[in-house]
């Protein structure tokens, strides 16, 4: 399973980050301040004991499982938990002061600003594809463009060998089976990132709008959590869904090549993320949108994720807990997320993260 493989990874990543790092203290000592840093893990001041509750997205949960579990070896005293349930969860937790962080990969709504006990931050954390995940044994290989990504999704292609998906797939043999479409149940960044992909890149074809939860057609099935969605497209032959690149890749599932803004047909990947970050612009409050970037070897549908936290912090130790589970993010964090394949940050988005951690409590 992946959560085995990433242990290892992990394991191995930071058992070299800690070598080269006791092999270079010397040498760094007079360096006389270049750019060399050691190892954040081995150098990171010792916190007070303090606990943070965290619930949100799921697309991002594997990550943020990973980094809890190498925070609390420096950080023995705080205690990180990441409940998941979905970005809506994540957003209402945050708003009942259920929780001192939530995830989200989806940006609040303005009707939905004053819900919340007073200003938050957006800290950009990684990337990752949302998958086109399908269940189809004769097609290894399946490629789709947004037009007939919308179509499949929007309840207008019902069957596998539809005139649109030949037109996509001239050389594959395409079954006459019906399509079951999975969606998400919950209220969830992923489908918000998703639809949103489909207004930008398939404007005309696509009218069911953009947000957490949309009004799908009937006849389609729903599952909870990416997880959920990942379990009902493995297990149900014919079936297409939506879901996060690390759970997609957990399940062993297979999924579609998308013809991307360039109009290549690329399979998502860490490379195929990072490659739509590169471009990306950075808002004012260090949200941003990869979705449908350009480049010929961009990965369309790659999804941002946040976290979110109020700026005021009465708990000097919860304070000082988030600021350093920031700063672990932004470092060690950065190294360990393609080994649970998220990709990190771009230089310019890190360097902006990195200096909004100390607007936490002023």
């Amino acid at each position: 399973m992946i959560h085995s493989r990433a242990r290892w990874l992990v394991a191995l990543v930071l058992a070299f980050g800690l070598l080269a790092a006791a092999c270079g203290s010397d040498t760094k000592k007079g360096s006389g301040g270049g750019n060399s840093t050691s190892s954040t893990t081995a150098a990171a001041k010792k916190l007070a004991a303090a606990t943070l509750n965290g619930s949100g997205a799921t697309f991002p949960q594997a990550y943020y499982e990973t980094v809890i579990s190498e925070f609390k070896k420096p950080q023995p005293a705080v205690t990180v938990t990441y409940g998941g349930g979905g970005s809506g969860k994540g957003q209402s937790d945050l708003q009942a002061g259920l929780v001192q962080w939530a995830g989200s990969d989806s940006t609040v709504k303005p009707e939905d600003m004053a819900k919340f006990k007073g200003p938050f931050l957006y800290f950009p954390t990684v990337a990752a594809p949302i998958t086109v995940s399908y269940n189809l044994a004769a097609v290894k290989n399946l490629q789709l463009s947004p037009d007939t990504l919308a179509g499949i999704f929007g309840g207008k292609i019902t069957k596998w060998d539809d005139a649109a998906i030949k037109a996509d797939n001239p050389k594959a043999t395409l079954p006459a089976d019906a399509i079951t479409v999975v969606h998400r149940a919950d209220a969830s960044g992923t489908t918000g990132n998703f639809t949103k992909y489909l207004v930008a890149a398939a404007p005309t074809a696509w009218t069911l709008g953009t947000d957490k939860v949309v009004a799908w057609p009937t006849g389609q099935q729903a599952g909870t959590a990416n997880g959920g969605v990942a379990q009902l497209v493995h297990d149900t032959a014919g079936a297409i869904g939506y879901v996060d690149y690390s759970d997609a890749k957990a399940a062993q599932l297979v999924f579609a090549s998308i013809k991307n803004a360039d109009g290549k047909y690329v399979a998502p990947s860490v490379d195929s993320a990072t490659a739509a970050l590169a471009g990306a612009t950075l808002n004012a409050d260090l949200t941003y949108n990869p979705l449908n970037a350009p480049g010929a070897k961009t990965y369309p549908i790659t999804a941002p994720t946040y976290i979110l936290v109020y700026t005021a912090q009465a708990d000097p130790a919860v304070k000082a807990a988030l600021q350093g589970l920031l700063a672990f993010i932004y470092a060690d964090g950065q190294t360990l997320a393609p080994t649970v394949d998220f990709a990190p940050l771009p230089a310019a988005i890190l360097g902006k993260a990195k200096a909004q951690i100390a607007k936490i409590g002023a």
